[in-house]
């Protein structure tokens, strides 16, 4: 199989079923790092609900929010689950920020992959959310979601790691507006068909390609 071919292919299908997503939802770079760190472990909903409070609080400025005493942030995210944890990964993420003075032009030319995975709290999928979504750099973001389904789709196996997936994806071409499109698609496929235990594989649009919906429409045999 061209797995490249079969990428492109599962991603004119979505695209033509879906639609354009538009994601990440944030008015600013700086809003879609505070998502990358609040999303971990918990719903977007929750997420929309906290950075609605530090909006509203007047706190959604780098300064501002790295200037802000920890107790009070806590509160601000606390629908985000695990509020202090997460107030101190945001610290530290904002600590590194202010290496660069909050510059948004500074950080985009000298910020990496290794140096956002130098941040405590800061793993994988989080700094490659960052590198897209914030500043453009084309890196492709792997979630459960893509795992869940391209495991489906026959690409990947659960013994792949995060990186030997993400090479995957990197065999296409490296374009951040396909790469922000790809990972939207497979977000919203994964929450409203390929649900992980009850998958809605009668009107999944990919259907013809997946081996699992293959496998649990085979017949049960009577004998």
């Amino acid at each position: 199989m061209d797995v490249r071919k079969f990428l492109l292919k599962i991603y004119k299908i979505l695209y033509g079923s879906y639609g354009p997503q538009g994601w990440w939802p944030a008015e600013s770079w700086f809003e879609v790092i505070v998502g990358a760190v609040l999303t971990q472990n918990t719903s977007w909903n929750n997420v929309e609900k906290a950075i609605h409070n530090i909006r509203k609080a007047g706190a959604l400025d780098p300064v501002i929010l790295f200037r802000l005493h920890n107790d009070q942030l806590s509160q601000l995210i606390k629908s985000a689950g695990f509020y202090n944890l997460k107030t101190v990964r945001l610290k530290n993420l904002l600590s590194l920020l202010s290496e660069y003075n909050f510059d948004f032009h500074s950080l985009s030319r000298n910020i990496t992959r290794e140096i956002l995975l130098s941040v405590n709290g800061i793993g994988k999928e989080t700094a490659d959310s960052i590198l897209l979504y914030a500043f453009d750099k084309p890196v492709f973001v792997v979630d459960n979601y893509t795992k869940r389904v391209f495991e489906r789709l026959g690409i990947l196996n659960k013994k792949d790691s995060y990186d030997k997936i993400q090479a995957i994806f990197h065999d296409l071409p490296k374009d951040t507006g396909l790469y922000k499109e790809y990972h939207a698609l497979i977000v919203k496929h994964a929450k409203d068909i390929c649900l992980k235990n009850k998958p809605k594989c009668n009107i999944c649009c990919v259907k013809g390609f997946c081996a699992f919906h293959t496998h649990i429409s085979k017949p049960i045999s009577t004998c």
